[in-house]
């Protein structure tokens, strides 16, 4: 978790609308890296998918916004109010506003990130 800030990558991308995608091949691994690409980016919100190579969390944090994490490969270990929570792939958890949360290095693994900016202002 140490190395998150230095080999982390972020981009913007945009689907094509009106198409379907298979999310799971929209990002790829990097060795020793967190690679996280947002899909959707708007004022009210915005969905981002991300992937972790082995070894690889981010520290942790706090969002004024209610976010949905879902796993769509691998395993991951979302820490919420310090309660530990192992998801699998197809498996989703509501990280509330405000609530501090870490995602805890657990193997290889991609997960959608949804924001939702609303009802909290």
């Amino acid at each position: 978790m140490d190395n998150e800030n230095k080999n982390q990558r972020s981009e913007n991308i945009e689907l094509e609308k009106s198409k379907s995608h298979i999310i799971v091949e929209i990002i790829e691994y990097v060795p020793n890296s967190v690679v996280i690409k947002t899909i959707i980016k708007k004022s009210t919100g915005n969905i981002s998918i991300m992937s972790f190579d082995s070894g690889e969390g981010l520290t942790e944090k706090t969002s004024p916004f209610d976010v949905f994490a879902q796993i769509i490969e691998g395993k991951a270990e979302i820490v919420i109010d310090n309660i530990t929570n192992l998801l699998q792939s197809g498996q989703g958890i509501i990280i509330p506003a405000h609530s501090p949360n870490f995602i805890k290095p657990n193997g290889r693994f991609k997960m959608i990130l949804t924001t939702i900016k609303s009802g909290y202002e």
